[in-house]
């Protein structure tokens, strides 16, 4: 897989991923997604060079995404947690053609290289409340929940958690992150 980052023409693609998710998790009782996200937010944030598409050759569809930040909502972490150097992660999304070959670890590990680079001491992320089986995901990975938070203006996102930035040698092995080459 290659890393790229996401440019203007890929925000269908990236609403795609949302949406192709929201109907596949409809099915089984859990309403995540099932709320379209502003384009116009998601087209921010590709400006600002936060969103990532991962691909099997540059030709091709991408498999995932993430959006990598330092943005820390109020809502979910405290003034003392957003005084830690922290990257967080949002919109992990891998297409249904890529489940369940270890990509979505993957990622979390090219991000908490990228945290580690960045000098964060943390990688967090936010969950779904009503969804047991991602949360359960992420505690596999590594991850320690936090706190969740019950407020209807986190949007149904409110389990937080989070786990130390530490180099994952070998684990980024088969992802060729081509974003390095146009960072400044």
């Amino acid at each position: 897989m290659i890393v790229v980052r996401a440019e203007p023409s890929d925000l269908t693609r990236l609403i795609k991923f949302r949406t192709d998710t929201a109907d596949w998790l409809r099915p089984k009782g859990i309403d995540q997604w099932s709320l379209p996200f502003p384009p116009e937010q998601m087209a921010a944030s590709i400006a600002r060079g936060e969103v990532y598409l991962f691909k099997e050759h540059a030709a091709a569809d991408a498999a995932a995404t993430v959006t990598l930040d330092r943005e820390a909502d109020d809502l979910l972490w405290t003034h003392e947690e957003q005084l830690e150097a922290a990257l967080y992660v949002h919109k992990l999304t891998v297409d249904r053609a890529h489940a369940g070959t270890g990509l979505g670890a993957r990622i979390l590990d090219w991000a908490e290289n990228r945290a580690v680079q960045a000098g964060a001491r943390w990688l967090r992320l936010d969950a779904w409340t009503t969804n047991p089986r991602l949360q359960a995901y992420y505690l596999d990975q590594g991850f320690r929940h936090v706190r969740t938070v019950h407020d209807p203006e986190a949007g149904g996102s409110g389990w937080v958690a989070q786990r130390p930035a530490r180099t994952k040698f070998g684990s980024d092995v088969a992802l060729v992150d081509l974003t390095e080459k146009t960072e400044t």
